[in-house]
């Protein structure tokens, strides 16, 4: 819990300084992590068993708001995401990323002796209604995190490694076809990673800028408020998804040194919750979560660094945004839960 508290306080520094500034932008994201919070609290005191019993109502649910977005959904920026209730919007996709892991760990839980093929099968079948609809949208990066969830599940399952590469090694095989398949700016999003500089002032210029920011930041930094890349306005998108390369400029290689120490203090506490859980249930959501959270953090920093594609996924606790700061709580929530209730999980 600590290192969840001190994390979203230095994402509160950052995104003064990345924000310009901003209070009324730190104003919010307190009024964020405020939510997020009582989110996390109340999930916490959910027992284990209580979870694993909405699992699969949470599932369908989620299913028919994605097909309701797919059908009826408001279109913004070229992409159909959200889902209008007249009261209010909601993004279905953000459901997906906590209702997906229950419902593959209840479902294993349900074969927690020896899962078969078939059952691996049916597993993958999951995964693949819910993140062809949010990929469909088009929302890659959210598919890709929901992709990870389920995955990591299956995995902790037991899936063996022969079909790990043997799904590799088709995957790869298909690349061709999964190309095609693409919508023309993912396709460009993979072009520009591998040569930002074919569009230096278009799709290239987020890249560029990020590592010019990452880079210039040297070993010790050039202090909080002064980097020049954020401050002067170059950094596109410098709240959200590109926050990293402010944090990088300003507290240089040792500020991401002490982040990464404390992203990796978040996800051992997770992965020890996991090995102690006890139920099946319990250790793979768990495990999912907390590995879910890796991706989230690697998948950004690569992004940023230009060793991964741009697909608009936040730094975990840092980056500005609601929605994300409560899944991310939601998730420890659960974490917490697993934890404080494992002993009433054991005797029951």
């Amino acid at each position: 819990m600590g290192c969840l508290l001190f994390t979203m306080l230095v994402g509160l520094f950052i995104l003064y300084s990345a924000s310009g500034h901003n209070f009324e932008r730190v104003s919010s994201q307190l009024i964020n992590i405020a939510v997020a919070l009582v989110v996390m609290w109340l999930v916490a005191n959910i027992q284990p068993q209580q979870l694993e019993g909405i699992a699969v109502p949470a599932y369908i649910f989620g299913v028919i708001l994605l097909i309701g977005v797919f059908l009826f959904g408001d279109v913004s920026h070229g992409a159909k995401r959200w889902l209008n209730l007249g009261i209010t919007k909601i993004q279905p996709s953000e459901i997906m990323r906590i209702a997906v892991p229950m419902m593959l760990a209840w479902f294993f839980a349900k074969r927690e002796s020896s899962p078969r093929i078939t059952d691996f099968s049916v597993a993958a079948l999951l995964l693949i209604i819910p993140v062809g609809l949010v990929a469909k949208q088009p929302d890659l990066g959210t598919a890709l995190l929901i992709s990870a969830s389920g995955f990591f599940v299956i995995f902790l399952a037991g899936l063996s490694w022969r079909f790990l590469i043997g799904g590799a090694v088709i995957t790869g095989a298909l690349m061709p076809v999964f190309w095609s398949m693409m919508h023309d700016y993912q396709r460009k999003r993979i072009e520009i990673m591998l040569d930002p500089s074919q569009d230096p002032l278009g799709a290239g210029y987020h890249t560029i800028q990020a590592t010019i920011a990452l880079g210039s930041g040297g070993m010790t930094g050039k202090g909080w408020l002064n980097g020049t890349q954020a401050q002067l306005d170059f950094l596109p998108e410098r709240t959200t998804d590109f926050i990293f390369a402010v944090f990088g400029e300003e507290f240089g290689m040792a500020g991401n040194l002490i982040l990464l120490v404390l992203f990796s203090l978040i996800i051992a506490r997770g992965l020890v919750i996991a090995v102690q859980a006890k139920s099946t249930f319990s250790r793979l959501l768990a495990g999912s979560i907390t590995l879910t959270f890796f991706t989230y953090a690697f998948v950004n920093m690569g992004m940023v660094s230009g060793i991964l594609p741009v697909v608009g996924v936040p730094l975990p606790l840092i980056s500005y945004g609601g929605t994300s700061m409560v899944t991310l709580l939601l998730g420890f929530g659960i974490l917490m839960s697993i934890q404080t209730h494992k002993k009433l999980v054991a005797s029951g």
